[in-house]
């Protein structure tokens, strides 16, 4: 009997370790490099739309590996971008970000601390999204104070129907952040 590659422990073990660096280095850039961070989003933002864009959208994309809230980046971004555009842009990287750590969450077994430290809510929130997939998924997502993630996660350890759990994600996080940019929008006019 073969063991698939993404079954391996050494597999594991090397995506894990890609993941820590990723999320090393982005602390290390977020903590003792953001001037010239900054300097360089700046730089790029103001020489194209485009590549603005592309920028946002890889940014937003990769966040699901650093566990960042969107919410930072959606807030730098605000002063770059027209309200609409910003939004168009900030839902493929909820998209993106969100499928990553469904399909990812088993692969990497991320439910494992989860579940260790939170057991009975995780059976709970396993046993209701079992049946209630797209709502549950819509009414976490728009709650400001639950970590999305969390939920992705246990949606991709769960395999819940995925089209049902994108959807709900896209509905919840995208009012929210229409919310945030549309209010953003009108507080940097004022």
């Amino acid at each position: 009997m073969s063991v698939s590659p993404i079954q391996s422990s050494t597999a594991r073990y090397a995506l894990l370790a890609l993941w820590a660096l990723v999320v090393a280095s982005a602390l290390y850039l977020y903590f003792f490099q953001r001037e010239v961070v900054q300097a360089e989003l700046r730089g790029a933002l103001s020489t194209s739309t485009v590549i603005a864009s592309i920028i946002y959208v890889v940014l937003g994309s990769l966040r699901a590996f650093t566990m960042v809230p969107a919410t930072f980046l959606l807030f730098v971004a605000m002063p770059f971008f027209p309200p609409a555009l910003l939004l168009l842009l900030t839902l493929p990287g909820i998209a993106i970000s969100s499928s990553i750590c469904y399909f990812f969450a088993e692969v990497l077994h991320m439910d494992e601390p989860f579940e260790r430290r939170y057991p009975s809510q995780i059976a709970m929130l396993k046993r209701v999204l079992r049946t209630h997939t797209l709502a549950i998924t819509i009414g976490w997502s728009f709650m400001l104070f639950l970590p999305t993630d969390l939920l992705c996660y246990v949606s991709g350890t769960l395999r819940t129907n995925f089209a049902k759990f994108l959807i709900g994600i896209l509905i919840g996080e995208g009012a929210v952040y229409a919310i945030y940019v549309y209010v953003g929008d009108w507080m940097l006019r004022a």
